[in-house]
């Protein structure tokens, strides 16, 4: 009988793993998201902090989890063309930078 219980544990067991570091990833990325957004608004009060770019960082981060995040950015976007081809490519250089710190390669569709 523990024969066959070892067996069906191994697949769960992986399972759970990925689910650790799904969690984990999200916790960082939220953490992360909010942490920029504070330093922004004390950026806003604080000369030697850019606030604004702390703050849009953050959301860019946060817009990945939170929808009032994705739609505040959607407005800046439309408002502020140039402003979003400057998110873009900021994106852009974030993810490769992001890919070569993981190791991965860049065949990932986003």
């Amino acid at each position: 009988m523990s024969q066959s219980r070892e067996a069906p544990e191994a697949a769960p067991a992986s399972n759970r793993q990925d689910s650790v570091r799904t969690t984990i990833k999200r916790a960082l990325l939220l953490v992360t998201g909010w942490a920029f957004v504070l330093v922004g608004i004390a950026g806003l009060f604080l000369p030697v902090l850019q606030g604004v770019l702390m703050i849009l960082i953050g959301l860019v981060i946060l817009s990945g989890e939170y929808v009032w995040a994705h739609r505040l950015l959607q407005k800046l976007r439309a408002r502020y063309p140039r402003l979003s081809q400057k998110l873009d490519q900021a994106r852009e250089r974030g993810n490769a930078w992001l890919r070569k710190f993981s190791g991965r390669s860049s065949d990932t569709g986003s």
